[in-house]
């Protein structure tokens, strides 16, 4: 059992940079593959990046590769997305999901077990 706990949202301006954090409980923080997830209104959940379990590789949208840095801090049992060059159609909000299955990237929300409760991203023009 994985407990996922997001912070660092909040609103920004075009251009700007934000630092989402998710801080897992548990004692197997790292059996799981990490990923990070957004949902904007109206759409689906889509996939935004996702590092494995012992952090050396990484996976990412096309729509964020380049602006978004995904890390994780085994000492911590903290995942983190590092945010740049935000832009308007980033506005989501964005879950922490950690996943127990062996494939290699996992980009499907479908293959995630345990999941945060999102926080809010707003970006303005």
């Amino acid at each position: 059992q994985v407990g996922l706990v997001e912070s660092g949202g909040g609103l920004v301006q075009a251009g700007g940079s934000l630092r989402l954090s998710c801080a897992a409980s548990g004692r197997t923080f790292s059996s799981y593959v990490m990923g990070w997830f957004r949902q904007a209104p109206g759409k689906e959940r889509e996939f935004v990046a996702t590092i494995s379990r012992g952090g050396l590789s990484t996976s990412y949208a096309n729509s964020v590769k380049g602006r978004f840095t995904i890390s994780r801090d085994k000492a911590k049992n903290t995942v983190t997305l590092q945010m740049n060059s935000l832009k308007p159609e980033d506005t989501a909000v964005y879950y922490c999901a950690a996943s127990a299955a062996s494939a290699w990237p996992i980009t499907s929300a479908r293959s995630y077990d345990y999941w945060g409760q999102g926080t809010q991203v707003t970006v303005s023009s």
